[in-house]
């Protein structure tokens, strides 16, 4: 059971990103009041959890449902989870993510934004749900499933520290601190994400043996 949830927990951690989200949030709250920034870093990340817990609740059946199997969807999580390493490593992940970051009309949509692109697909991005079901699907019993869903409830918590606390984050770390950070943790996810792809190749060879 630690094994997994500190599994669980690296897995979750790199996925989201929390550090990475700082300076995302300080983009889409430029010229928020402290009370409106407050609200909106709330509200993204209790959608974002809202989220995550739902896929790790239903997201197994859903894909039995459309006919995919545990396998298959492993593989393809691993290799997802992959592409989120290297975009990391290289420096890629950081240029994606702002390009996907809208300025919003203070006004008329300033309660938009902790849905989009806060808590979809800043936070709960298809790498994070990706690693949510395929985490979910290897869950040690009930226990483990919600061992889980609080290492979720943790991570976003970690989001929503991160949000209220994005300025000073920022300047602590400094543009030589975040790199070095983002690199060390994809090569960490990279590993992960093998993982992943090499017990769908297993269990898919065991399935036709």
């Amino acid at each position: 059971m630690t094994d997994y949830l500190l599994n669980a927990l690296v897995t979750l951690f790199v996925t989201i990103d929390p550090i990475g989200l700082a300076p995302m949030f300080m983009v889409v709250t430029a010229g928020f009041s402290a009370p409106a920034r407050r609200q909106t870093a709330i509200r993204a990340a209790v959608t974002a959890a809202i989220i995550l817990i739902a896929f790790a609740l239903v997201g197994e059946r859903l894909i039995a449902f459309l006919g995919i199997s545990l396998p298959a969807f492993r593989i393809a999580g691993g290799l997802l989870l992959f592409a989120i390493a290297y975009e990391m490593v290289f420096e890629k992940r950081a240029e994606r993510k702002a390009a996907q970051v809208e300025t919003p009309d203070r006004a008329d949509d300033r309660n938009h934004v902790a849905i989009f692109p806060l808590a979809i697909p800043l936070t709960s991005g298809p790498g994070a749900i990706s690693a949510t079901i395929l985490l979910a699907s290897q869950a040690p019993g009930i226990g483990g499933l919600a061992g889980l869903m609080a290492v979720i409830v943790l991570m976003v918590g970690a989001c929503l520290a991160v949000f209220l606390a994005a300025g000073p984050i920022e300047r602590a770390l400094g543009e030589t601190g975040r790199l070095v950070v983002s690199r060390l943790l994809g090569v960490l996810l990279a590993a992960l994400s093998v993982q992943f792809v090499a017990d769908g190749i297993q269990a898919i060879i065991r399935g036709s043996a």
